[in-house]
């Protein structure tokens, strides 16, 4: 008597894990390479020899996919010890430290060729914008690097609010410019350009902050420099 060939089980945990590796590996080249609008559910599944069955199991729709394959090259770029880069030193050696791997991260050819996919097909698929709304890391950096900046003026009135809106100007004030040259406005940093560049936009920025918080040093009072009573 002939004896059937064995059921195939569920995959293991780690098979489970390799073969969403190898579909998101496909699927961030797809992506980086032939855009947002070429790429399909059906091309990801046929290049990662897997069913399109699967794949929807695993991603509802490319805008899912997307996402999750954003989220990896962010989580890809991010420091390990993230807590380990606020501290050791004053205010000015945190911040450059900071800008110097902020703007290495933003500068990554990765991060470069997914924020020309955004830019450039945000309005034909208006999906984009829910596939990458997940801003953790930057709002995460906005709040570690607010909660510095009340530190640095904790005897006054500092609203958390007016900590957070300086943080976040400050983080444009590190990537706007230096993002734009290496999308093709100019000429792509080198190493040593970035750490002058980081190193410059602390100074300016701190006296820009100093200044503007002075008011609160002397008076406790919310008005802005310059503004009368």
């Amino acid at each position: 008597m002939r004896r059937s060939p064995p059921r195939a089980g569920r995959p293991s945990r780690e098979q489970a894990k390799l073969l969403g590796d190898r579909i998101l590996d496909i699927a961030t080249g797809l992506f980086l390479e032939i855009g947002y609008g070429d790429t399909t559910i059906e091309l990801v599944a046929e290049k990662a020899r897997i069913s399109k069955r699967t794949l929807y199991h695993r991603y509802p729709d490319k805008a899912a996919l997307f996402g999750t394959v954003v989220r990896r090259i962010v989580g890809q770029l991010r420091p390990p010890d993230v807590a380990g880069l606020f501290i050791g030193g004053n205010l000015e050696a945190i911040l450059v430290r900071l800008a110097g791997i902020i703007l290495r991260a933003a500068l990554d050819p990765q991060a470069l060729a997914l924020h020309r996919i955004i830019m450039a097909e945000a309005s034909r698929f208006p999906e984009l914008a829910a596939a990458v709304a997940d801003r953790s890391a930057s709002q995460e950096a906005i709040e570690r690097i607010a909660a510095l900046l009340q530190r640095e003026v904790s005897a006054t009135r500092l609203l958390p609010s007016a900590a957070q809106f300086a943080a976040a100007q400050f983080l444009q004030m590190v990537i706007a410019a230096p993002q734009r040259r290496a999308l093709g406005r100019g000429v792509t940093m080198t190493g040593p350009e970035m750490d002058r560049w980081a190193k410059d936009t602390v100074s300016l920025f701190l006296s820009g902050y100093r200044g503007w918080t002075a008011p609160l040093n002397r008076s406790g009072s919310s008005k802005r420099p310059g503004k009368k009573r």
